[in-house]
């Protein structure tokens, strides 16, 4: 089990949804409040940001090195250097924004990408730590941020399974007890085809941890069916609204579809329960309502019985369906009224 602050983890209780920030405040603090009031409204657990500066993340170069060039990429030719700095939280923003979300009943957290980034949050007395993908390899920053003793979120998004299993090694060798590990396909957006979901319970069983999703596909269907196989952490950007751009909207949630996500792996959480086949107290009454075999049309004594005069129906107050063939030909013993349920007293022996 795994617990941050008064918040547990685990396959008993229920999916914990993170609404990610990252950089869609657009450098509007007030923004960044109205997408934590929003997160709040929406029902999300946690309210998660990215700690660091330009600086502390690349270096200013202008060289193609620091030019992204992926033809498939939402940032293709932008600058690193300049990306960041459009998209980075202010660190003097961090306090008042989380400040907000413990106002709402939030957990409030974030991922530092640096040594000096988690100094700061320290200083801010962060409950946990989120490692992003693109930082689950770098045993500088993993083993600071292990050697604070609290628990870690780990994205696994760009990393081989030695990778995965290095970075694990050296955070739980630097004193990080609870870990959880995130199924990460770090492209923006990913594809439903590129996210299997499939690899969440072999990593469960592999790393002895519990597991979620930061799930970059658009919609919710994939973080849903994710809960079904064992997730019980949901990342997913979030903003107010796609069109107003920044640089993740393009696959961010917005406020219904983040209410909308709390929801439904809530059901797929309480639609797993257990192997069961025994009826509910509910199924148990419905049971009249099955079909039975009914006399259907009227009958003389030593009429036959056929296809025409015996039918299966509802309710379920006549005999089984799997005397049917047996009782076709026979007679009765009776005059019969239509509509009645037949038993075997009304069959001559």
């Amino acid at each position: 089990m795994f617990k941050i602050a008064h918040t547990f983890i685990s396959p008993d209780h229920k999916p914990f949804v993170i609404a990610e920030m990252s950089g869609n405040h657009n450098q509007s603090l007030e923004r960044a409040f109205a997408i934590v009031d929003a997160a709040a409204e929406a029902g999300a657990h946690a309210l998660k940001l990215q700690t660091y500066t330009a600086d502390t993340i690349t270096f200013n170069g202008t060289s193609d090195e620091f030019v992204i060039k992926d033809e498939n990429s939402l940032w293709k030719n932008q600058n690193l250097h300049n990306l960041y700095q459009l998209a980075y939280t202010p660190w003097e923003w961090h306090e008042p924004i989380f400040d907000r979300a413990k106002s709402h009943g939030m957990l409030a957290f974030s991922s530092p990408f640096d040594t000096t980034a988690v100094d700061f949050l320290e200083s801010l007395d962060v409950p946990c730590y989120k490692i992003a993908s693109f930082e689950n390899t770098d045993h500088i920053l993993l083993k600071k941020v292990a050697q604070t003793g609290k628990p870690v979120i780990m994205s696994t998004g760009v990393a081989s399974i030695a990778d995965i299993q290095e970075s694990v090694a050296v955070l739980r060798k630097n004193g990080c007890k609870d870990l959880v590990l995130l199924k990460c396909t770090s492209t923006y957006p990913a594809t439903p085809e590129s996210t299997n979901l499939l690899t969440i319970p072999h990593m469960k069983d592999l790393f002895d941890c519990q597991i979620g999703l930061s799930d970059h596909t658009m919609g919710i269907g994939a973080a849903v069916a994710a809960v079904a196989l064992g997730a019980r952490v949901l990342e997913k950007h979030f903003t107010l609204r796609r069109a107003d751009g920044g640089v993740d909207s393009t696959f961010s949630l917005e406020p219904d579809e983040l209410k909308n996500l709390v929801i439904e792996s809530e059901r797929a959480f309480l639609a797993m329960g257990k192997v069961n086949y025994i009826l509910s107290e509910k199924e148990q009454k419905s049971l009249q309502y099955k079909r039975s075999l009914y006399v259907v049309e009227p009958m003389k004594a030593g009429d036959v019985f056929n296809e025409k005069n015996v039918r299966s129906i509802r309710p379920s107050n006549g005999l089984h369906t799997r005397y049917y063939d047996e009782i076709l030909g026979k007679k009765a013993s009776t005059d019969i009224q239509a509509g009645t349920a037949l038993n075997w007293d009304l069959i001559s022996k």
